[in-house]
């Protein structure tokens, strides 16, 4: 099992490892780890790992093997060597990437909160996000939506996690946004992130630990997606 350190702590940005296994494709795989793996829209990290003797190769990204939500694999460049099992190992990850992420993540946490439709989707970038509502036709005052986000931003409400059973998370539907996209369920308790008090949704993700740090944020194109879907794109202004 592999702890996921930034579960606790998203802004660690190194920290030591061991390296527990390495996968038949070369991944590596380590008894702790600050990379986050792609899920839920979200992009794995990019960093390097240093060994002892100063050999630094880069990871391009983290993964979850075959759907494994408890396991994370780190993909190394083409033609890296990985370190040996064993090795104890320094876990750098890019920390501009990573906060830019951060800071759209939770952005788009407070998207759903000024437009309280179901999600079907969404994507998560260092300069841009969008989530997809089902939602038959867009807001008229747009202005509007763009202020009432902003506002939130400058309340710079407090972003907190906290843990639920999966039963407890069963019983609490109403907390569950995604339409498509299941929670983080499956390993017998669930991550809450809880914006202030104005949101509170399952989510596994990295998320900046107050609203004022996201900075200023602009409402990008409306796009139709099907008879009720539209997708809402949002951007760094």
């Amino acid at each position: 099992m592999t702890r996921f350190l930034f579960r606790d702590d998203a802004y660690l940005k190194s920290t030591p490892a061991q390296v527990t296994a390495i996968t038949e494709d070369g991944g590596v795989v380590l008894d702790q780890t600050i990379f986050y793996a792609t899920s839920g829209g979200q992009p794995g990290d990019s960093g390097t790992i240093t060994s002892a003797d100063g050999r630094i190769v880069e990871v391009v990204t983290a993964e979850h093997p075959a759907g494994d939500k408890t396991a994370i694999v780190h993909r190394l460049a083409e033609g890296a060597d990985a370190p040996s099992i064993g090795d104890t190992v320094t876990l750098n990850i890019d920390w501009d990437k990573r906060y830019a992420l951060m800071r759209m993540h939770t952005a788009l946490h407070l998207l759903s909160v000024v437009l309280p439709y179901p999600v079907t989707g969404g994507s998560i970038g260092t300069d841009k996000g969008r989530l997809d509502f089902d939602m038959e036709t867009p807001p008229e005052d747009l202005t509007a939506v763009e202020a009432a986000l902003y506002g939130l931003v400058e309340a710079d409400h407090p972003v907190s996690t906290e843990w639920i059973t999966d039963e407890e998370m069963m019983a609490q539907a109403d907390l569950i946004k995604t339409m498509k996209v299941k929670p983080p369920m499956g390993q017998g308790r669930v991550r809450l992130v809880r914006i202030g008090d104005v949101d509170l949704q399952p989510c596994g993700g990295t998320h900046v630990a107050r609203t004022g740090e996201i900075g200023k944020l602009s409402l990008g194109k409306i796009e139709k997606k099907g008879k009720q879907n539209r997708r809402v794109s949002l951007l760094f202004a």
